[in-house]
């Protein structure tokens, strides 16, 4: 198949073509050491572009613009080829964009230009990117032209200053494909220079200054006024704020570093609190080792609260390791203070959901930042919360609520304690899966099944209990999806299931997840803690009775464990994250086992707590 490549210039339109007025749309690939505040000097409207998947290839980069659709490189049956001489290698692209399960089809972008009446010239490495699709014609041109070419910044700033009023400069600096940085890109026309000038942002992010490169594709299709391909996934790029390039820059470099951050400050705090703890366990021969494990398990409830405060003050390595290994304990500490028994696990689990779920509300600015945020560095998620905050919210939102239970009500009644269990998740449940908010497909899953699982176990099994387990999850799915149409939320949920076109399509979304989260179970840093979870499972189901023990007169606190319990499982099997999530949930599960532990260390318990069906047994005197 040819290359599109021909010799058009660069200079401004005819006469004739002026007064048709029809829309010119460049897209000029810069040096590659181009700079967001050299972009926002020449007019541009600036931000920083996600330039794939984790580290992808140059190649792949441009075939992501000319498609508006990626997958994660290890989806594809093949690697890449090269593009080669003349595009010899373009049927080789195609059929391996057709083994991806997801709708890739490479040239889309020039498919739907070319059938809007659109002349479409590409020259320079990317050329290849924006050949015809299979079955594309090669008309057009009245409605306008899009031009595809390396440029130096000066040229683009030439060509931008003398701009009709329709015609768009889209600039980017060109990638290299030897890491994950982002590319500086830039707009000028209406809507982006002059008046309208300021940071780029689109759908795909709700990030000041961020986009992906999928959203390019869109927005090139807007301005030619052409309906974009439902096998888009990117959204249009828009203008938000005023022109901060100092901020652009800031921001990407906190998400550059999220990833790489996220064992030293985590790992190191977790292992100084455990090698302390096991010193003082051992100087005292056992004697702090009831309230070493409770200041232990609520620094862990409370670290994710210490890594939200981290993103806000943005610190560097080094102090944001003291901020979250010193500031967590201390707040456990002040915590134990002020409260005793299942009290202070459950304010120390509430004060961490409620922080996070008034940061997603609001947009999730700090959660995105976080180290536990959902690490947009990677080019995935730019909001709301990701897998690692659903594993160990789903198990603070309903271990702690029967934490709550337990020692704020430990006499409620049981109707009481089921409907505390399942109004309550399916609060957070609202929160963190609607497209509005957290925007996390799977929360609208585990969250309302570890709910129902808890109530249920609160309450007694029975048959209609059970029904209810498998009806609230598809009742929530419904919900969230009415809400997303409904508030034009355009999330996760409505893009990857309302819209995926179809059964076929909803069909490759289930086998893209599924083959994530398989493939997720190699990752080296997992395969180290994975045996360990296995160890902790079996050791569970071989010592159930003295969990059974820990747990006695306290049915809410073991309702919710195991509603915990079941939401981890669930949310391993329905992300694509599988092996994080079962990891992080286990960490969580095991905290709040240590604590259960620590508390049947303390005084008898009045066996009046061993409530059924909202009755106390009888004391020992009125017997």
């Amino acid at each position: 198949m040819a290359t599109i490549a021909l010799g058009l210039t660069l200079a401004a339109p005819s006469s004739a073509a002026v007064a048709k007025e029809p829309s010119i749309v460049y897209l000029a690939w810069l040096p590659a050491q181009t700079s967001v505040a050299q972009l926002a000097a020449a007019g541009f409207s600036p931000g920083l572009m996600s330039a794939g998947l984790g580290t992808v290839p140059a190649e792949q980069t441009y075939l992501d613009v000319g498609q508006g659709n990626r997958v994660f490189s290890s989806l594809y049956d093949t690697s890449l080829p090269p593009f080669g001489s003349e595009c010899a290698n373009y049927q080789e692209i195609v059929e391996r964009a057709e083994s991806a399960p997801d709708e890739i089809v490479p040239g889309l972008l020039t498919n739907a230009l070319v059938g809007g009446g659109v002349a479409v010239y590409a020259r320079g490495s990317s050329s290849c990117a924006f050949e015809l699709a299979p079955g594309g014609g090669r008309g057009g041109g009245p409605a306008g032209r899009f031009e595809i070419r390396p440029l130096s910044l000066a040229s683009a700033r030439a060509i931008a200053d003398t701009l009709h009023p329709n015609d768009l400069v889209i600039a980017v600096a060109r990638p290299t494909g030897r890491d994950d940085e982002p590319l500086s890109i830039g707009i000028a026309g209406r809507g982006f220079s002059g008046v309208a000038a300021g940071d780029l942002t689109s759908d795909s992010t709700r990030t000041n200054g961020y986009v992906l490169s999928t959203d390019i594709g869109p927005t090139v299709l807007d301005r030619f006024g052409i309906e974009v391909p439902s096998e888009m996934s990117g959204q249009q790029i828009t203008t938000e704020g005023s022109v901060d390039p100092a901020a652009i820059v800031a921001r990407g470099e906190r998400m550059g570093v999220i990833s790489h951050r996220r064992g030293p400050v985590i790992g190191f705090s977790l292992l100084a609190w455990l090698v302390i703890l096991a010193a003082a366990i051992a100087i005292t021969r056992g004697a702090a080792a009831r309230s070493g494990v409770r200041l232990v398990v609520l620094a862990v409830a409370y670290l994710p609260l210490l890594l939200l405060a981290g993103a806000a003050l943005e610190p560097a390595q080094t102090a944001e390791i003291v901020l979250v290994a010193l500031g967590a304990p201390v707040l456990a500490a002040l915590t134990l203070a002020a409260l005793r028994d299942y009290r202070a696990l459950a304010v120390a689990a509430a004060v961490t959901v409620i922080a996070y779920a008034i940061d997603v509300i609001a947009g999730s600015p700090l959660t995105s930042l976080s180290l536990l945020g959902p690490n947009p560095g990677l080019g995935v998620r730019f909001y709301g919360i990701g897998n690692e905050l659903e594993a160990l919210l789903a198990v603070l939102v309903v271990a702690g609520i029967g934490a709550g239970l337990a020692g704020f009500a430990p006499r409620a009644a049981v109707r009481r304690a089921a409907a505390a269990f399942l109004g309550l998740g399916l609060l957070a449940t609202l929160v963190f899966a609607a497209g509005r908010f957290g925007a996390d497909v799977g929360a609208a899953i585990v969250f309302p099944v570890g709910a129902a699982v808890a109530a249920v176990a609160v309450a007694g099994g029975r048959r209609r209990a059970v029904l209810l387990v498998i009806a609230i999850p598809f009742a929530m799915l419904a919900l969230l999806a009415l809400i997303d149409l409904v508030s034009g939320a355009n999330a996760h949920l409505t893009r990857s299931v309302l819209d995926a076109g179809g059964l076929h399509s909803l069909g490759e979304v289930a086998q893209r997840r599924l083959q994530l989260s398989v493939r997720s179970f190699g990752r080296p840093v997992l395969l180290v803690f994975l045996p360990f979870v296995a160890i902790l499972a079996a050791l569970a189901i071989w010592r159930r009775d003295l969990l059974a023990a820990w747990l006695g007169g306290r049915p809410a606190m073991r309702a919710g464990l195991l509603g915990a319990l079941v939401a981890t499982a669930v949310g391993t099997l329905a992300n694509d994250s599988g092996a994080l999530l079962l990891v992080i949930g286990a960490a969580y599960l095991l905290a709040f086992a240590a604590y259960a532990w620590a508390e049947s260390q303390s005084l008898p318990r009045d066996p009046a707590l061993n409530f059924r069906e909202g009755e106390r047994q009888p004391s020992a005197k009125s017997r």
